[in-house]
């Protein structure tokens, strides 16, 4: 950090010490720390909300004998892979697989691709995990 501001905030005594539990628990040295990853996060939902530029994962798991799954999950991606950097395929048991897609791009775009797998039957969970980009 080049330049560094120091700025003073008042706050109610109960809020302090739930925040410092939260510190404490989170593992950060510092309330300064804390509050910088806090600062960042809300600045990232913000340029997310506003469609910005987004890296992160669309994790699934689905059942890989259900009809035409296989081949639906993947005309889907085939239509968004501008989005997707790469894949990885992971058998868990007989029936379920495990995918875990690797994205980047517009956050309205990125959204429609794992709302477009997860409406699909057969797909039994999707969780969607980005991060704006600088």
């Amino acid at each position: 950090m080049n330049d560094l501001y120091r700025f003073g905030i008042s706050l109610e005594k109960q809020l302090i010490e739930a925040f410092d539990r939260h510190i404490k628990h989170q593992n950060y040295r510092n309330r300064s720390e804390a509050i910088r990853d806090l600062i960042r996060q809300e600045l990232s939902r913000k340029r997310i909300s506003e469609g910005g530029i987004v890296a992160g994962a669309v994790t699934m798991t689905y059942d890989h004998h259900k009809r035409e799954l296989v081949n639906t999950l993947l005309d889907i991606q085939h239509d968004f892979q501008s989005l997707i950097i790469s894949t990885q395929h992971i058998h868990l048991d007989h029936h379920h697989c495990l995918e875990i897609l690797a994205v980047r791009g517009h956050a309205r775009d990125v959204e429609k691709l794992a709302n477009s797998l997860k409406s699909q039957v057969g797909v039994k969970q999707v969780e969607l995990s980005i991060s704006a980009t600088d």
